[in-house]
């Protein structure tokens, strides 16, 4: 018999935590996040009351929820440095954390000043949902990775990395890989895993991504990163 193959696991840097965020009806055993999450033990995930109803409101407050306790956990986080909350979040998901920033950046709390950075895949298409006049329509004030393939059907590319630019994020062309979720047979997906060592390493260098000249609108600054079939 063979020697049985390893699953890559990665390190992140002390003062870091991560939470996933899962889109419509949930991630699934097969899904990347779920997989990572077995992978590293103190991932945690945000969960909703109700996976089969994307409600904004209630799915970012549920976001809100999980990022206080996980602050109080850890203690308060300084705004800039290379500690706090990393969010990585799919499809419904990532919409429900960027109205949690909103939310938050327009309340009380401060707890949007505790988020590292965040790690958009394949976000829902804004629009389909009704909600694009209920996301931040201006940069992020952190770190940010956009990954979109080119044949989700739940948001074209163009329109995923168009809403990127406005946030001003790193975008990243994942090829053909549907709507990157469980039926994309990744597995557990080491491409996402370095994206999210991408972003660690953004954080603590306070750096963004270089905007090449000669390309225009959202396609400046893609990365291509495939192409990976749709399984």
């Amino acid at each position: 018999m063979g020697a049985r193959m390893s699953r890559q696991t990665i390190v992140i840097p002390a003062g870091f935590r991560v939470l996933t965020v899962p889109g419509l009806y949930g991630s699934g055993p097969g899904h990347w996040q779920s997989r990572w999450e077995a992978l590293h033990p103190d991932w945690q995930r945000v969960g909703q009351k109700d996976w089969s109803r994307p409600s904004l409101y209630l799915w970012a407050e549920r976001v809100g929820e999980a990022i206080a306790l996980a602050t109080a956990e850890t203690g308060r986080v300084s705004p800039g440095g290379a500690s706090g909350i990393l969010l990585l979040a799919h499809s419904f998901g990532c919409l429900a954390s960027l109205r949690y920033v909103l939310d938050a950046s327009l309340g009380a709390t401060d707890y949007h000043a505790h988020i590292a950075g965040m790690l958009l895949v394949a976000p829902a298409d804004p629009d389909k949902f009704g909600v694009g006049p209920l996301l931040p329509q201006g940069p992020l004030p952190f770190p940010t990775i956009v990954a979109a393939s080119r044949n989700d059907p739940w948001v074209p590319q163009p329109v995923a990395f168009g809403w990127a630019t406005l946030w001003g994020s790193e975008k990243i062309d994942l090829g053909l890989a549907g709507h990157v979720n469980a039926d994309s047979g990744l597995g557990d997906w080491p491409l996402g895993l370095s994206l999210v060592e991408r972003l660690v390493q953004r954080i603590v260098t306070s750096g963004r991504p270089s905007e090449p000249e000669g390309r225009s609108s959202w396609q400046r600054d893609v990365d291509l990163i495939g192409p990976i079939p749709y399984m």
